[in-house]
């Protein structure tokens, strides 16, 4: 069976008229080793199976070749890599927002919510931010950092250290790195 190349597009591989060693490995459809043949035997066995021969190894010497149907070979490649992508879990970053007049209550209610994000395997963006009149006061700021640091140190792990802006604070934190993912 004779490929077609897709116009302007270049195969991975090269195959059939494409390959230049004098002599090749050759592996048949059944993946059984044929042993090393010259280019021309090769090529005729493609030929007389109605398939292509393609080279699976190019740095090997002599070249690694095999007979199979190159149109479905790069479709079974494709069906691969798309079934490898799905298989991967992207890391989501969440944020969770606290002030320093924030009620106990509250804060574990929030940090409840922190555990469970990062049991889903996301990163957590914690902010601390002052509002209004607490603006006056930065301290307040300086304290509940220090306070929501202390109570996260426990639960996971601080992959960014706090950041400071004029009137807000940052933590970044993911999941501790003993603990196995929930999904996985």
């Amino acid at each position: 069976m004779k490929y077609k190349k897709p116009r302007g597009k270049k195969n991975p591989h090269l195959i059939n008229d494409e390959i230049k060693a004098p002599e090749v490995r050759l592996i048949d459809e059944e993946k059984n080793q044929l042993g090393v043949v010259p280019l021309a035997e090769a090529l005729a066995a493609a030929r007389d199976k109605e398939l292509d021969l393609v080279v699976i190894s190019p740095n090997a010497v002599p070249p690694v070749c095999r007979l199979l149907d190159y149109g479905k070979y790069l479709y079974s490649l494709q069906k691969k890599a798309h079934e490898a992508q799905k298989q991967q879990r992207k890391v989501h970053i969440k944020e969770i927002k606290f002030t320093p007049v924030i009620g106990e209550h509250d804060t574990e209610v929030k940090l409840k919510k922190v555990k469970e994000f990062l049991d889903d395997g996301d990163k957590v963006k914690v902010t601390i931010w002052l509002k209004g009149r607490q603006k006056r006061r930065p301290e307040m700021l300086d304290d509940m950092t220090n306070k929501i640091m202390e109570i996260l140190k426990d639960i996971s792990e601080i992959e960014a250290p706090p950041k400071r802006e004029k009137w807000s604070c940052h933590i970044l934190i993911g999941k501790k790195k003993g603990e196995k993912d929930a999904k996985t």
